[in-house]
């Protein structure tokens, strides 16, 4: 193949498609599971403290330590081996042991991680879980053990990937503090499929957990909302009013507004974050292909019937805030328009006014124009008679007579001067 110049992201690009493998987990065996997540701004958390605290993990074993910048590690730890994968908003760590603890769930498996260690995380835990991985060649035994490990109202359990594995939980949170997984595998079942069914249920109790996030979101956003509401019920109505100033209830108007553009952009980050998890969720248990065991309920009825609820009232909580952004919008539009008409009316009652006034003005004008044109008739007539002072002896013409000859023409002459000049000015 001729030389050619690969994209600088190219080997990145195809890389991160198998930068997560799926573990490979033996039965029987145990896992522990553990998701951590900052109290606020998980997205934009310190990841330099994630990697330092996986780190010292690792320091005790005297494990190797992951590439630089790396968001996957896998290796061995003592006696177990370590998953860790660092997320948007949370890291997650499980730990995978041989063999099966004398006591079912027994919260010894996950002292793996140490108490210290725990205590100094960059972060709070959003779930962990307590995973039991048997054999069964059948179906015997393993709704008696369900019924013993879960409680029965909330037990989900169903076949999945063709009946090679049967999977149960209840998700509740058990007195050590753990979610509970029990997964039964047939005999000829691959330690990869084990391996890959482990991850996916890890997967759907912590994205379910993340999802759930919003829906506190949404019952904290509840009273502000119902006040939004109120508030421009409150001045919708006042539009109505005859009396109302239009002005006024816009200011107010634009206040609600404000808020509720900055309660959406304050929500927006979680209630993406909720729809994207939700997705998730959904996905992982289709890929389950679940069957029914025995009649119970399934992992995706018991989603369709707790999760679904919490999220459509995650998603109709953003529609309502959206309708109301929308709703103050268009009362703005209408506010703004009844505001313009008003200020139309006004400025054009203010140029009649105007013109009025400028009609006065002009007729005014004219008053002076002619007051102004006998005054100056009546210097000019002064000014001829001292000029024509000698023609009086000459002629033997009186004063009086040379003022009645020359007014009238002087005053002709200053008229037809003055109209000139406002014609020139016109």
């Amino acid at each position: 193949m001729p030389p050619i110049d690969d994209h600088p992201l190219r080997y990145a690009m195809a890389n991160e498609l198998h930068a997560r493998p799926f573990p490979v987990v033996d039965a029987p065996s145990r896992a522990a599971y553990l998701a951590i997540k900052p109290s606020s701004n998980a997205a934009g958390r310190d990841r330099a403290a994630d990697r330092a605290h996986l780190i010292d993990l690792l320091d005790r074993f005297g494990a190797q330590h992951p590439q630089p910048d790396a968001t996957h590690y896998f290796g061995e730890i003592g006696k177990h081996r370590l998953k860790w994968e660092s997320h948007t908003e949370f890291v997650t760590y499980t730990i995978f042991g041989e063999g099966l603890a004398d006591r079912p769930f027994d919260d010894a498996t996950f002292g793996v991680f140490p108490e210290d260690w725990l205590a100094a995380a960059p972060g709070t835990r959003v779930t962990s879980a307590l995973i039991r991985i048997e054999t069964a060649d059948g179906d015997e035994g393993v709704i008696e053990k369900a019924r013993a490990w879960f409680v029965p109202e909330s037990l989900a359990i169903s076949r999945v990937i063709e009946d090679d594995l049967v999977v149960a939980a209840d998700f509740r949170i058990d007195p050590a503090g753990h979610m509970r997984f029990a997964v039964f595998a047939r005999p000829h079942v691959g330690n990869r499929r084990v391996g890959r069914v482990v991850q996916r249920l890890c997967e759907i109790e912590t994205y379910k957990a993340m999802s759930m996030l919003g829906l506190y979101r949404v019952r904290e956003l509840g009273p502000k909302m119902g006040e939004f509401d109120t508030r421009l019920t409150s001045l919708l109505e006042d539009m109505r009013g005859a009396d109302a100033d239009p002005a006024e209830v816009l200011q107010s108007l634009l206040a609600v507004s404000a808020e509720i553009e900055n309660t959406i952009a304050q929500s927006s980050f979680r209630f993406g974050a909720t729809g994207a998890y939700e997705t998730i969720v959904n996905q992982r248990i289709a890929v389950l292909r679940e069957e029914r065991f025995t009649g119970r309920q399934t992992f995706g009825e018991f989603m369709m019937r707790r999760f679904d609820p919490a999220m459509r009232t995650v998603k109709s909580t953003q529609e309502r805030l959206q309708a109301m952004s929308d709703r103050a919008l268009r009362a703005g539009d209408l506010l703004r328009t009844r505001v313009d008409v008003e200020r139309s009316a006004q400025n054009q009652e203010l140029l009649t006014s105007m013109d009025k006034r400028a009609d006065l003005q002009l007729r005014l004008q004219r008053t002076v124009e002619g007051l102004s044109v006998v005054a100056i008739s009546y210097y000019a007539v002064n000014l001829v008679l001292n000029l024509t002072g000698p023609l009086e002896e000459s002629f033997g013409l009186s004063k009086a007579v040379m003022a009645a000859v020359t007014t009238p023409i002087v005053v002709m002459l200053v008229w037809a001067m003055v109209n000139r000049i406002r014609k020139s000015m016109d």
